[in-house]
């Protein structure tokens, strides 16, 4: 999404890199005030290097030519980043969004483990889709087909989901363990520069020094000292399958350059191991667009679950009741949108003051939630109660 509607973080891929000191110094030259806090390599080979800058404690994401070394453009919020901190923890601040996320994980096994107690002989019905008797069959046939084969999905998004949830609450210290802290360097104050520590660091030395340290590592981030008691802290994708970059960690002292420490993805403890393929898994970002788009389809199917379910379950119930709704379901209702219009004003509010976004950026998202708004009314009333009352009729 961020390719097709940031034509600036496009980029024609290459046989050479350029200097990675060339893109500092055009950086530098854009964003004198700036300070470069984070430096997100591409993985991908028709994208651009995405550059943290921070400006007067504003974030900006700058998109920079790995092949030219040209800046050729900048936002304050991707799409990547949107979808992530809306998956992440929806948006809700003081760390309730991301429980709310992560309890999903346990209600998303249980969910699977009673449906296939009840679905009895399920592995009968891999290839059963029925037809011909309506359009309420063939949703329930479709929802159990489609669901049947998203197992190995579903086991897999609830149990990296119930990891994350032992990593946040730090069950048996396991977040201490698999979250290790940068080493910190003692200087003297007379020894502490003054100057923008982030655009003097010499790039290019730091990612061969870490290829000479880790043989194979195709570097994935830099990230600038603080201050020169701070390493300059590189990871990197090596021959260990599946495992994220910061399973291979290495820190250089700033001044010298000599390493600080350094950490191999084939010698990481098991705790380790499995915190850092929980997200390549839990994302299937770990083979390129191959698994991106499997996980995509696969993913698609089981958020399709949920509205069939729904679909589903209200026809089910209208189609009993046929009477007005109790009141509870009333207060429901009321409760439901309660819910909604909070978690929107706190997504406003968080996208104002923490990313600064632009009026069109604010349209943008508007919109999308209006139509997504109407698509669920469309579906979940008027189609349904139209489906109802001409059933009525007949």
């Amino acid at each position: 999404m961020d390719w097709l509607f940031f034509p600036e973080i496009r980029a024609k891929p290459q046989t050479e890199l350029i200097n990675k000191n060339v893109i500092v110094e055009n950086v530098r030259e854009k964003y004198p005030n700036g300070k470069i806090q984070y430096w997100d390599l591409t993985e991908e080979s028709y994208l651009c290097d995405i550059i943290y800058v921070g400006i007067d404690g504003k974030r900006t994401y700058v998109f920079a030519n790995p092949y030219t070394g040209e800046i050729q453009g900048s936002t304050n919020l991707t799409f990547q980043r949107f979808f992530r901190d809306l998956h992440y923890y929806l948006f809700i601040p003081f760390q309730i969004g991301h429980f709310t996320v992560l309890i999903f994980g346990f209600l998303l096994l249980i969910s699977l483990i009673t449906a296939l107690y009840f679905y009895k002989k399920w592995w009968r019905k891999l290839f059963e889709l029925q037809t011909g008797k309506g359009r309420l069959v063939l949703f329930r046939s479709l929802h159990r087909l489609v669901g049947l084969w998203s197992i190995p999905f579903t086991i897999l998004f609830s149990i990296t989901g119930i990891w994350y949830f032992v990593e946040r609450t730090n069950i048996g210290g396991i977040s201490d363990e698999v979250n290790p802290s940068s080493p910190e360097l003692t200087y003297n104050a007379e020894k502490q520069s003054q100057e923008n520590i982030s655009y003097t660091v010499d790039y290019a030395r730091a990612s061969a020094i870490a290829k000479k340290e880790i043989p194979g590592i195709k570097i994935g981030t830099l990230l600038p000292p603080t201050s020169l008691e701070n390493p300059i802290y590189v990871t990197g994708k090596s021959d260990v399958p599946l495992v994220r970059k910061r399973a291979n960690r290495v820190y250089l002292d700033p001044i010298t350059y000599e390493t600080v420490k350094v950490q191999k993805a084939e010698d990481i403890s098991t705790a380790m191991w499995l915190n850092d393929i929980a997200d390549p898994l839990h994302f299937g970002y770990w083979g390129g667009l191959i698994t991106k788009f499997i996980w995509f389809i696969f993913g698609l199917g089981i958020s399709g679950l949920i509205l069939t379910g729904i679909w589903i379950t209200l026809k089910r119930q209208a189609v009993k009741r046929k009477t007005k709704r109790k009141p509870v379901m009333g207060i429901w209702r009321y409760i439901n949108w309660g819910i909604f219009i909070g978690f929107v004003a706190f997504m406003y509010t968080i996208l104002i003051t923490r990313y600064h976004i632009s009026s069109q950026a604010l349209i943008t998202i508007t919109f999308g939630w209006l139509v997504f708004l109407f698509i669920a009314y469309y579906i979940f009333h008027y189609r349904l109660k139209k489906s109802i009352w001409s059933k009525e009729c007949k």
